[in-house]
């Protein structure tokens, strides 16, 4: 069990830095900091008299590290690899790309290297764990909404740390800095008693099986196309829920009122009627937060654009023609994102909101608010937004949506092949991989059912257009029927040979799976879990 050792407390009255560290709270004619113990439940407050700046709030604990012991901690957004490792084992940042490449291709937006150290000790985000067999020791915050919470395991000194990401945030008044469940139990304890702490229960929504038209097309899809991969279910013997549409019906990324009309002449009212004809609920993908380079919104309205300390445009990465943040605290940005979902919703007709990138919100904290709170207030703005058409949300900070969306992707995007190129796999932790994906599956798949429902990305086990082993395809698909609750795929059915129906016949058996534990040792995973009451256990090769 973890055992308080003490606080660290840095931050500046006007012109004077002031530092404690500290095991008890204390109190000066400037601020008040208040550590209390109840029960399971560490916390920190601070209150100030008058405006401080927090520079450095951390939380020491001592632990017992053994051999034997594995750490998961939470990666930072939905595409983060996050899986179990050995207790010495080291997470690897982007430092070693080289910085041309780095800047040109802004990797450090995708994730936390902007505000988060790489070297020897592992660290991640919201919550984690510390797993010998059967037991976990558990870490989760109860605080997202004022800061993230940094978890950082040192087990040659047997400490673990846990830091929020508060620097620069002016308080004046009372901040809860940190509040934290420290627990031990069997893994249904601890989540359980994680999220009843966290009073939240997942929106109503039930397990939906469906397609998407990203990994069979990308973003050269039109309106044929579409006609021709919905007809393809017709190969089915199965009944989809959902079918959807992603990347490519518009312009440029930002406008979204703008339909590519040479793509689509019907425009996508007309799509979304003809998914509903064919007895599904209408599927559309948007990243709500940010614009392309290429974009009209880009080139018209800077005034809507996120900027840094200096003034210059906050970019969010190097997809598309590039692309930047909006700032969601802009009322006008906020008017058009409303217009924009609405406009999908009630003009357009459709169902389900595939809603993406959305970590770009939080890129900059405020002098008032952390990366936290904003990610808070942005996932309440979308889910006021869209109202109760319900929302797959991806590319976000997971903690953020606990209880706001239905449908949260908790991986990376899979790829046409097991593990990428050797020089891709050198990029940020955020990149594309199918075995990265499958190992995010497994290890956040305590989250399904009690934050919202699991979207572990597509399975795919067509014939054609793809690299997958026979091996890694039923891998894919046996996981994600398992593990997750969004069951997609881009496969066109006339492809199918009896090899392939008779395997997504396999899978729809499994998709009640209990799973009963799962361990991930020198590129093995080994699956325990139980099927109408059989006991199963299956080793994969990662």
């Amino acid at each position: 069990m973890l055992k308080f050792r003490s606080v660290k407390f840095l931050y500046e009255d006007g012109s004077d830095d002031f530092m404690a560290v500290t095991s008890s709270s204390l109190r000066n004619d400037r601020m008040n900091l208040d550590i209390a113990v109840n029960g399971d439940v560490f916390s920190v407050y601070v209150t100030s008299n008058n405006e401080i700046t927090i520079r450095k709030l951390c939380a020491v604990f001592e632990y017992e590290f053994s051999d034997e012991q594995r750490i998961f901690l939470n990666g930072y957004q939905s595409w983060t690899d996050s899986a179990e490792h050995r207790i010495n084992d080291k997470i690897r940042g982007i430092s070693h790309i080289p910085c041309a490449i780095r800047e040109k291709y802004a990797f450090s937006q995708y994730g936390d290297y902007n505000f988060s150290s790489y070297g020897d000790d592992m660290h991640g985000w919201s919550y984690g764990y510390v797993r010998k067999g059967d037991n976990y020791s558990f870490i989760g915050s109860l605080s997202e909404n004022t800061g993230f919470s940094q978890i950082i395991t040192q087990p040659e000194k047997g400490l673990i740390s846990i830091e929020k990401d508060c620097s620069g945030l002016e308080v004046n008044g009372e901040w809860c800095a940190m509040k934290v469940l420290l627990t031990e139990g069997s893994e249904n304890e601890v989540f359980d008693l994680y999220f009843a702490m966290l009073g939240i229960t997942p929106r109503k929504a039930e397990p939906v099986f469906g397609y998407t038209s990203w990994y069979g097309h990308y973003q050269d899809i039109n309106e044929d196309i579409i006609s021709e991969d919905l007809l393809g279910l017709n190969a089915l013997t199965l009944k989809a829920d959902v079918f959807q549409i992603d990347d490519g019906w518009q312009i440029a990324v930002g406008d979204w009122l703008s339909v590519d009309e040479d793509k689509f002449p019907h425009l996508m009212k007309k799509a979304a009627g003809d998914i509903k004809k064919a007895g599904l609920i209408p599927g559309i993908w948007l990243a709500p937060f940010v614009c392309e380079e290429d974009s009209e919104l880009f080139r018209t309205k800077k005034e809507w654009l996120l900027t840094d300390e200096k003034g210059y445009p906050v970019k969010g990465g190097s997809n598309w023609s590039d692309f930047y943040a909006l700032d969601i605290y802009h009322p006008q940005v906020r008017e058009y994102i409303k217009r924009v979902l609405r406009t999908a919703v009630d003009d357009w007709g459709y169902g389900l909101l595939k809603l993406d990138f959305l970590y770009a919100a939080c890129l900059m904290p405020r002098k008032n608010k952390t990366r936290g709170q904003v990610m808070s207030e942005a996932m309440d703005f979308l889910r006021e937004c869209a109202a109760d058409t319900m929302i797959l949300a991806c590319g976000v900070p997971l903690a953020s949506a606990f209880g706001k969306v239905e449908y949260c992707r908790i991986g990376c995007d899979v790829s046409l092949d097991w593990n990428d190129k050797p020089h891709m796999r050198l990029m940020h932790r955020e990149r594309i991989s199918t075995r990265n994906s499958l190992l995010n599956t497994v290890f956040r798949r305590q989250l399904d059912g009690r934050a919202f429902l699991n979207d572990p990305d597509v399975f795919l086990l067509r014939p054609c257009n793809n690299s997958l082993s026979d091996e890694h395809k039923k891998c894919l698909a046996e996981i994600n029927a398992m593990m997750g609750s969004v069951l997609f795929t881009s496969d066109n059915f006339y492809d199918y040979t009896d090899e392939e129906i008779k395997e997504l016949s396999k899978i729809m058996q499994i998709r009640d799976a209990e799973v009963i534990s799962a361990d991930f040792d020198d590129d093995i995973l080994t699956l325990r879990f139980s099927v109408k009451g059989k006991k199963y256990i299956k080793k994969y090769n990662m």
